[in-house]
């Protein structure tokens, strides 16, 4: 006698593929989605909608894109939602942002159904063939996969979030609006092989790096942005403080330890940074570089001045010691071999901070505002609860002498440099960590890219104090070559809270009035603060200005 067929064949397990996705997003630490809404993914935001995830809509697809990025910086995992074409390649320079400064985003992006594409051919949003956004999106995304065939899809959901968070940069997932609801057989999921380093090739740059360590006498760490986003910051601290060696960041990694730590040296970025620190990290004798990737941005247009024959490089894709390379080393696996070697304790001593913005401040009331005391000031008012993001330009350059006092809380786009990411970048930074007050630097012609995403800011009950470094242009650019093109329209910025029916609004001229108007800024919870403080046309940081005068004198030789 034949036992049932329901005894012969066990019960299969199903789920569609949008629950799938929005569980393993859900099981990564994801409660938020970015994005905005189009026919080719409605769909799939109702199954969000329906789902304990939260759709944050915004005002454009770019500024979700850069909300997704300051999420992901600070939660390990940011996602993007967007409609076909219109949608994805307008997001398409934030994505690039976060590629460049791997910040680890999952891009979702509906599609055409694949039967009206088959059948009906040209339909809107398209601009030639079906693939034309996959195809786009490769070379700014580390993995990509279309959820189109039942027996594949959940697999390629777990091969691209797995990349995502091993790479620590953007993915691409793309669903055909007639395959929101398509039916998948659950599979046990696939074992992880995460890889590892060659054992004789990590032995012998662990070898060559003790030599070099345990002659030094005044050995420096120079921790780049990819011991943050790889979560390598605690081992760090504890190889740090077990052998008492300094530490300093780049302008990308800014705040990657608390910039109170008792090993804190200070901000390395060439002649962008202050004498003291560069005087301190180049009279080196063994420059420890780990996650610092050597850009123009992070060495102040590479005026840094590091020996090769004392220097050990170690970034995601390898180590180089000296003249030596190691391809097949992993960075955390070489931290970890290095906090084993029998290395002394260091005593070396913390540089003096000659840094003005340390100094107490005192207002004068009828003085005009200049740089370098708005940021003195800004300085002054810096607390543990306060996230700072600075948008490219003079607003991120004079925040290189800003103390920071949380790890990890000073966000900017500081090496693919694309302006107006800090106003929308704030809106994610606050949707991750409620309990933020974001500070957010901005120049008046980055505002005019994103800023009146300072809507969200309002339909959210965020709190953003917004600070506005207007001086009639493009600073920086003036810098290089001036030109009527410099220029932008003025705009009333602190006229905004008019236009959005909330939040409060200051124009500031003099420190006192700076005073003023950060006093009651710092008061005003709940609701966007935005101070328009007007510079002179030419008036600049004194990082920018220390640049500037180094390339003079580059010139000159």
């Amino acid at each position: 006698m034949q036992p049932p067929e329901s005894d012969r064949y066990p019960e299969i397990s199903t789920t569609t593929v949008s629950q799938y996705l929005i569980r393993r997003l859900q099981e990564l630490g994801v409660s938020d989605i970015f994005g905005i809404p189009g026919d080719y993914v409605l769909g799939f935001m109702k199954q969000v909608e329906n789902s304990p995830l939260k759709l944050v809509g915004t005002t454009n697809e770019l500024c979700a894109g850069y909300a997704a990025d300051a999420y992901a910086r600070l939660r390990g995992l940011g996602v993007l939602c967007v409609t076909y074409a219109v949608g994805g390649l307008s997001a398409a320079n934030a994505v690039a942002c976060a590629f460049a400064e791997k910040s680890p985003i999952v891009v979702i992006s509906g599609a055409p159904g694949l039967r009206e594409a088959r059948k009906r051919g040209l339909l809107h949003h398209m601009v030639g063939p079906a693939d034309a956004q996959l195809r786009a999106m490769q070379p700014l995304t580390a993995a990509q996969c279309v959820l189109d065939d039942p027996l594949t899809a959940l697999r390629e959901i777990d091969r691209v979030l797995a990349v995502c968070l091993r790479r620590k940069q953007p993915v691409y997932i793309e669903i055909p609006r007639d395959r929101v609801d398509m039916v998948c057989q659950l599979l046990p999921k696939a074992p992880e092989n995460p890889p590892t380093s060659d054992i004789d090739e990590l032995r012998e740059a662990t070898g060559e790096a003790f030599a070099m360590l345990i002659t030094a006498e005044k050995p420096v760490i120079l921790a780049g942005i990819e011991i943050q986003r790889m979560g390598l910051v605690p081992p760090l601290l504890a190889f740090a403080e077990k052998f008492n060696i300094p530490i300093c960041s780049t302008l990308l990694s800014k705040s990657v330890i608390s910039e109170k730590h008792r090993l804190y040296a200070g901000t390395y970025v060439g002649a962008l940074s202050r004498k003291e620190v560069i005087e301190f990290v180049e009279a080196s004798d063994c420059v420890l570089s780990l996650g610092a990737m050597p850009t123009d941005m992070d060495t102040g247009n590479f005026t840094t001045h590091l020996a090769a024959s004392s220097t050990i490089q170690a970034i995601a894709e390898g180590i180089r010691i000296c003249h030596h390379s190691f391809g097949d080393v992993l960075l955390d696996e070489f931290l970890e071999s290095l906090s084993a070697l029998p290395l002394p304790v260091y005593s070396r001593l913390i540089p003096a901070q000659n840094n003005l913005l340390a100094t107490p401040w005192k207002a004068n009331p009828d003085h005009p505002v200049t740089t370098a005391r708005l940021f003195h000031k800004i300085n002054s008012i810096l607390s543990a609860e306060m996230a700072v993001l600075a948008d490219p330009g003079d607003a991120m350059f004079g925040s290189i002498d800003l103390a920071v006092h949380q790890g990890t809380m000073f966000l900017s786009s500081a090496f693919y440099a694309t302006l107006g990411w800090a106003v929308p970048a704030a809106i994610g930074a606050q949707v991750a960590h409620p309990s933020l007050r974001p500070l957010v630097l901005v120049g008046d012609g980055a505002f005019h890219f994103t800023g009146t995403e300072l809507s969200t800011a309002v339909r959210l009950g965020l709190d953003p104090i917004v600070i506005v470094l207007n001086n009639h242009g493009y600073l920086t650019e003036r810098f290089i070559l001036e030109g009527s093109f410099n220029d932008v329209q003025e705009w009333q910025f602190h006229k905004l809270p008019e236009l959005f029916a909330s939040g409060s609004g200051f124009l500031v001229h003099t420190e006192g009035e700076l005073d003023q108007a950060l006093e009651k800024a710092l008061a005003n919870r709940g609701k966007f603060t935005i101070l328009n403080v007007l510079l002179e046309k030419l008036d600049s940081s004194p990082a920018l200005r220390r640049l500037g005068a180094s390339l003079g004198d580059l010139l000159k030789k």
